[in-house]
């Protein structure tokens, strides 16, 4: 069952892009920077000046530097009433956009009515000299500032003027001139950035017992449970069973924490007095910094806390201490992997705790080169544009570039690396539109649109290979899927050692505490989303910030939510698996109903002679799949993987399953239209649940051979045993083997149209379908 070819507007291309040390002449790129095109800048840092001359009336000065190159202008700051002002700024003047031969660098005073003129420095571009990394920085010198006449006017400032690429260290911060229309409160929201994912631990509280209670209402008996709280997260334990004011629970609750531990755990015993009215029999408060870090499943020593309670006397709060406790055991659970990521796109398996990582097997490398046909993602001045920026997530490190105002084809050329500890892990790389330039919520939008992502599968990439490859960037949409552009990107997967790579393949995937003390998947969901939640926090309060929407569209937040395309697209999946086994059974069909005659009795030889020479059956297995590996070689994928619409079952969506699946949640949509919703959901369910069933009958008919539910049947299949068993014991195994094989291929001729006696008799089976209501 062979998938139909994909589209080619959605298909990966091979690219060759302009890359690698090795293609230049001259000068040589730095290697940090040799999968992505070079690209030449002019750099001019303003460092400071001295011995300024005063302008105004009233004998001051309020100095700024404009440093000019054809049409665009760099501001720095400017300082009131200062003649030795320090600036140390930097600005890169993109070579692909200068179009003039004189670089001046002006200093002006700040004036209300108009800036006076100081002084200026002027360079031309051909003397300017060249600097490569890894040589060390330009040093900055001292100018003297001439007048509008290039005589020589009062004060210097110092400079440095160089060209070079985006290998240089001035490059993430300096002023670009390509966000010269940029405001300059915008400009931190363009640069790129390297971002560190909060460290997570799991937190688990065993509440164990509480004593000495004092509920207000003595005449009844308490109905006593614990709300535990961490931050946004609240877990409650179930009602004690012991009604008493010393009650028992010996409950587990896991929660999410993030390094550095700002919230306290607050434990709250309640006391249900009624429906919805809980009265507060005592409070603890649980710093988490004080509470034992615990690498394995060995249990952690339990501790008494003392409950306190607070009372409302003439309107103020007064603390009352008195003898109830808690017993609790509290701890941070460093052996387990905190999945902030959807365990299908995981980019990280290390349990918390640094003790327990292994060492690194390889360096991934990252070139971020270009984009090409992006769509307007928004309009301004009554045009469309897109301001395109990427974040690339893998492990911890998130990555973001910096923002290519105004364009459908913007070239980042960036290159990053990562530490890999895993081959099956996954690399994801998402496009975003830039929606806080100009002011954020005032004209720019209130929200980074998504343009599209690429994932990445590291065991799919051959070691020490550069894979350069234009992605599709494809977001599905309530009208359809949609091709936004396209990603080009270079990609390297360097293995420090190979052994060490082929090892891991024989390691669990996750840590050892998730086999030992395994998690529920209802507990791993929950505790999944409140880790991507403290994620996104975090990061949104980076500077510039990283933002909610971004972080929940690159981890998959609502990778769960059921939809009608993914789940016809799952059983596609498990179609195309079993496609194998049905066509095995076909091929077997013709075998057995002589189709093909040479075909058949190739067929009987093979069979004699393992069933003569059984030690044969084996190693034939293992050569033939052997064989087959060989001579799939040849088809082996040459590309690594990438969004697949057909798989997807996104181009053939139709429109109402659409809209269903970005319909909110809970709906907003008609009763009616829920209802017919509902109705469909109904008839594919009945479906499922049939096939469901019909496999638990085949199952329990099994069951039943020997269960005496049918006296008649297991009475002839244990006197059909016990004749077996007499017949195989006198029989050599190998004429069995032979006389069985034989009926099975046996010629069509001897064969007949009705089931089988075995076929009919597992059929009148009794199965428990019969008992269900």
């Amino acid at each position: 069952m062979q998938k139909p070819p994909q589209v080619h507007e959605f298909a990966l291309k091979e690219t060759s892009p302009n890359i690698g040390a090795g293609t230049f002449t001259g000068d040589k790129l730095s290697c940090t920077y040799d999968l992505v095109e070079q690209m030449q800048y002019l750099y001019v840092r303003v460092v400071k000046a001295k011995d300024l001359p005063a302008k105004d009336i009233t004998g001051s000065l309020d100095p700024y530097v404009e440093v000019k190159l054809g049409n665009y202008k760099g501001l720095t700051k400017h300082f009131e009433k200062k003649s030795n002002p320090e600036w140390n700024q930097v600005y890169a003047f993109s070579k692909d956009r200068i179009q003039a031969s004189v670089l001046e660098v002006i200093v002006k005073d700040k004036d209300v009515v108009s800036d006076d003129f100081v002084g200026r420095v002027w360079f031309d571009l051909n003397e300017i000299p060249k600097r490569v990394p890894p040589d060390s920085p330009l040093a900055p010198q001292w100018y003297r500032l001439e007048d509008r006449k290039g005589d020589k006017a009062k004060g210097e400032l110092m400079l440095a003027v160089w060209k070079g690429t985006q290998a240089d260290e001035a490059f993430p911060d300096s002023w670009h001139s390509d966000a010269a229309m940029v405001s300059s409160d915008g400009v931190a929201n363009i640069r790129s950035k390297v971002y560190l994912s909060p460290k997570l631990w799991y937190v688990r509280v065993n509440v164990i017992e509480a004593q000495d209670l004092v509920p207000t209402d003595k005449s009844r008996y308490p109905e006593v449970s614990v709300k535990v709280n961490l931050g946004n997260q609240i877990l409650r334990t179930r009602v004690s069973h012991i009604k008493t004011i010393n009650p028992m629970w010996n409950e587990d609750l896991m929660f999410v924490a993030a390094e550095p531990f700002e919230e306290p755990l607050i434990l709250t015993v309640e006391d249900r007095v009624g429906p919805n009215k809980d009265e507060v029999l005592g409070r603890c408060m649980i710093p988490l910094h004080v509470v034992q870090r615990r690498l394995d499943h060995k249990p952690v020593n339990t501790r008494w806390h003392n409950l306190e309670k607070h009372v409302i006397v003439e309107g103020e709060k007064k603390e009352i201490k008195f003898a109830s406790r808690i017993h609790l055991r509290v701890c941070l659970d460093g052996g387990y992997h905190v999945l902030d990521e959807s365990t299908h796109y995981s980019s990280d398996l290390r349990p918390t705790a640094k003790q327990l990582w292994k060492p690194s097997i390889g360096v991934l490398e990252v070139g971020i080169i270009n984009a090409q046909g992006l769509m307007p993602m928004k309009t301004r001045d009554g045009r469309g544009t897109t301001d395109a920026y990427c974040v690339a997530k893998y492990g911890q490190k998130w990555i973001r570039t910096r923002t290519i105002v105004d364009s459908f084809v913007p070239k980042w050329n960036e290159q990053y690396t990562w530490e890999v500890f895993d081959p099956s892990t996954v690399i994801t790389v998402g496009v975003f539109d830039n929606g806080h330039i100009h002011g954020g919520d005032k004209s720019g939008g209130s929200k980074d649109s998504r343009i599209g992502k690429v994932r990445i599968r590291l065991s799919t990439l051959e070691a020490d290979r550069v894979y350069t490859h234009s992605y599709p960037l494809l977001v599905l949409h309530n009208s359809g899927v949609k091709k936004t552009g396209e990603l080009h990107l270079a990609v390297r997967f360097t293995s420090s050692s190979f052994i060490n790579m082929l090892f891991r393949y024989s390691m669990p995937l996750l840590p050892k505490m998730h086999y030992i003390h395994p998690l529920s998947v209802i507990q791993l969901d929950s505790l999944r989303h409140q880790a991507m939640q403290i994620v996104a926090m975090r990061l949104n309060r980076a500077e510039p910030p990283l933002r909610k929407e971004v972080i929940e569209y690159m981890l998959d937040v609502d990778s769960h939510m059921w939809s009608m395309r993914r789940s016809k697209a799952n059983f596609f999946r498990i179609m195309k698996v079993l496609g194998g086994l049905i066509a095995f059974g076909r091929w077997f069909d013709q075998i057995c109903n002589w189709k093909n005659p040479i075909t058949s009795i190739l067929i009987h030889v093979l069979f004699i002679i393992l069933v003569l020479y059984p030690e044969l059956i084996l190693p034939t297995i293992f050569l033939y799949l052997f064989l087959i590996g060989i001579w799939n070689f040849r088809w082996r994928p040459r590309h690594p993987p990438h969004m697949d619409t057909r798989l997807s079952h996104a181009d053939a969506a139709h429109p109402d399953e659409l809209d269903e699946e970005f319909d909110s949640f809970p709906t907003s949509r008609s009763s009616d239209m829920v209802r017919m919703r509902y109705d469909r959901l109904r008839s594919i369910a009945g479906r499922v649940q049939t096939v469901i069933g019909d496999m638990a009958t085949q199952g329990e008919r099994f069951q039943s051979l020997l269960s005496w539910r049918d006296p008649r049947a297991t009475t002839l299949f244990i006197t059909f045993c016990l004749i077996a068993a007499l017949v195989f014991y006198v029989t050599p195994f190998q004429v069995v083997c032979l006389l069985l094989g034989f009926y099975v291929l046996r010629h069509p001729r001897f064969r007949q149209k009705f089931p089988s006696f075995p076929l009919n008799f597992f059929r009148r089976l009794p199965a428990r379908s019969d008992s269900m209501l």
